[in-house]
């Protein structure tokens, strides 16, 4: 069988030391002879893999005691509910830069009064907004750190004055996080340390019950964490696998480690796109993303999209169609994506380049 090479915006490559640990335990969890699909989530064995995963967080990203780290099922998009839920009792403001970014906005102004702070919707979201004022009497601020369907990132903790909540689905353990910045940082685990099922929440504890509605028990964020996760019973195989997928990146020299290799993984695609005259990236350069490259045939060349795919495809890469909100081609550098990986996707566009150029 010929290499593949997988660029898939989510769910996400993923390392195939935590593969190959899931597949032994779906045969038997830690030797008790069950299978992590039918293990009680109620053993020592369990307790074990809820612990450790919890401090490999604490530890990989140097969470303080400040806060908690909890583990959910639904999605990030149900946590665009437990946000407003959770701290929206006067006024939010959400930096408005994309997809993910509006929707977790429209579901906030359902509970209460949210409005975009900035947009960068008048250029089809291709840049992170800058010198906007923040209100000082804001519940919250909210971001969304990478924009997986149009390339852009926001590479820094912002130094905010009222309480910052982020939405991390597809950059956290990319680079360091300063957490104590944070009031709540949460995101699917699917585009960088899991498979999808399972949803990861940093949560600042003195920031919860300031809110005067009632907060259904399951959306409130203080039932998890009293409850250790397991107020019901958790995602136990996505956790399980998140948890493997961590222990591989401690292994490697952790999130520095890691970093280093995705800005050389973007580096490489990028400088590709833009020495190559038949593409052209859409993201505004200060902006683009280290995780997800963007990019489409240059003017004059719209003709070989479908070509190009078709070349790329032969040669082994899997899940470059960009989002129809963009068009063209999109390659997500998650962690487990190796440089060899980007190297072959480099080498495709360079071989297209010389018979179509």
């Amino acid at each position: 069988m010929k290499p593949v090479h997988v660029f898939n915006a989510g769910p996400c490559l993923l390392p195939q030391e935590a593969i190959d640990r899931s597949i032994e335990a779906l045969k038997d969890f830690k030797g008790t002879g069950v299978s992590v699909l039918s293990i009680s989530h109620r053993t020592k064995e369990w307790d074990e893999t809820m612990d450790e995963c919890r401090a490999l967080w604490r530890e990989l990203l140097n969470i303080p005691d400040t806060h908690e780290v909890v583990f959910l099922g639904g999605g990030a998009s149900l946590q665009f509910l437990y946000v407003a839920m959770n701290y929206l009792e006067k006024k939010a403001a959400y930096l408005d830069t994309g997809v993910w970014a509006h929707k977790a906005l429209k579901e906030a102004q359902g509970i209460g009064e949210a409005y975009a702070i900035a947009c960068s919707k008048d250029r089809n979201y291709t840049y992170i907004p800058k010198g906007y004022e923040i209100p000082t009497d804001l519940d919250y601020l909210h971001i969304t750190t990478n924009n997986t369907i149009y390339g852009t990132e926001i590479k820094e903790d912002y130094d905010c004055p009222v309480p910052l909540i982020a939405d991390m689905s597809s950059d956290i353990m990319s680079r360091r996080v300063d957490v104590s910045k944070y009031d709540l940082i949460y995101g699917g685990a699917q585009k960088n340390v899991g498979p999808a099922g399972v949803i990861f929440a940093i949560i600042r504890k003195e920031s919860l019950g300031r809110v005067s509605r009632y907060i259904p028990t399951m959306l409130d964020y203080r039932t998890h964490i009293d409850k250790l996760s397991m107020f019901n019973t958790p995602p136990v195989f996505s956790i399980f696998v998140m948890n493997e997928t961590l222990k591989w990146l401690k292994g490697i020299g952790g999130v520095d480690a890691i970093h280093a290799l995705d800005v050389k993984k973007a580096e490489l695609l990028y400088g590709e796109i833009d020495r190559n005259p038949l593409f052209v990236g859409t993201a505004e350069k200060e902006d683009r993303s280290l995780m997800n490259v963007c990019f489409v045939m240059a003017p004059g060349y719209e003709h070989l999209q479908d070509a190009f795919m078709g070349f790329a495809k032969e040669r082994g890469m899997i899940g470059i169609k960009g989002h129809r909100s963009v068009g063209g081609f999109r390659a997500s550098l998650y962690n487990a994506c190796s440089l060899e990986d980007v190297q072959a996707l480099v080498d495709c566009m360079k071989e297209f380049e010389k018979t179509n150029g």
